[in-house]
């Protein structure tokens, strides 16, 4: 596993602290607040250390307020049920005692059933195509140099874009977005990882699908944006050290809310989740 992926990996791993409560660390990606992908992939975990047999199928989350990556995060689980099917459990993530998130988690054991799935868009493969890092490497003259650091390190979570935007430069495009995503090097066979990591990946560039219409960015002047929920359904097993195609659109904006959604497919087409989000894009005129 290399050094920047076991770091992320060790981000996931809670520390207990009492019955059905646990802490994270948190990272500083060079955002002015935390990354909100962290904070669903770290609730997901505390939620997952309470359930035995089954494995998570659906998230729905809100965004209460900003996170202070200075500081580590508490959450505390609540067990609201324990059927002979699913268990939903309520995670409440804290900093300074004031709730930055509140969420909702279900979870199935496997079981056979009807099966069909939307089909795979056309997208170019992954191979030959630039990285995000490689992108913000030309930028960075363009860029003031106490940013460098933080947008050139070392990213656990490669992202191939397809059709970039330029965020010093943007102009007017469909409300669409495609990536391709993997967590580099290898992981181990544990689902409950996956489907975290892919939980805290999913965060990525997702509400810049809803600025893509105005030809604005994060990077605009009199810009202010920040997610306000995410809901995310896993639909079949897959591996996050391999490549999945994040397929986006933005069916609607209006009173300043961007609402977005996402499929994940791999690479031979099968759909293996589904993301949802509204974010709040408010320009400040």
């Amino acid at each position: 596993m290399l050094e920047v992926t076991r770091k992320l990996v060790e981000l996931l791993d809670l520390s207990p602290t009492g019955d059905d409560h646990f802490q994270g660390d948190s990272e500083d990606l060079g955002f002015r607040n935390v990354f909100g992908g962290q904070v669903l992939g770290q609730a997901l975990m505390a939620a997952s250390r309470t359930v035995e047999d089954r494995l998570p199928h659906s998230l729905h989350a809100y965004f209460l307020r900003p996170g202070n990556h200075s500081l580590p995060i508490d959450y505390e689980v609540q067990r609201v049920r324990d059927g002979g099917s699913f268990s939903v459990r309520r995670v409440i993530a804290r900093q300074d005692g004031k709730e930055i998130l509140t969420g909702s988690m279900s979870f199935q054991g496997v079981e056979p059933g009807f099966d069909h799935q939307a089909e795979m868009p056309a997208a170019p493969g992954p191979e030959g195509m630039l990285s995000e890092s490689d992108y913000v490497e030309k930028l960075l003259p363009k860029i003031p140099e106490a940013m460098h650091a933080k947008l050139s390190r070392d990213r656990p979570v490669e992202i191939r874009p397809i059709d970039p935007v330029n965020p010093l430069k943007p102009e007017p495009k469909p409300p669409t977005k495609q990536s391709w995503l993997r967590v580099q090097g290898d992981l181990p066979d544990d689902p409950i990882l996956h489907r975290c990591l892919l939980a805290y990946a999913s965060d990525f560039s997702f509400l810049a699908t809803s600025l893509n219409p105005h030809g604005v960015t994060f990077m605009s002047p009199k810009m202010q944006v920040a997610s306000l929920d995410h809901a995310m359904w896993f639909h079949r097993d897959f591996r996050i050290d391999d490549w999945l195609l994040y397929d986006k659109d933005s069916p609607s904006a209006s009173g300043g809310r961007g609402f977005n959604r996402g499929n994940f497919f791999n690479r031979d087409g099968v759909l293996v989740a589904s993301t949802t989000q509204e974010a709040l894009i408010r320009h400040r005129g």
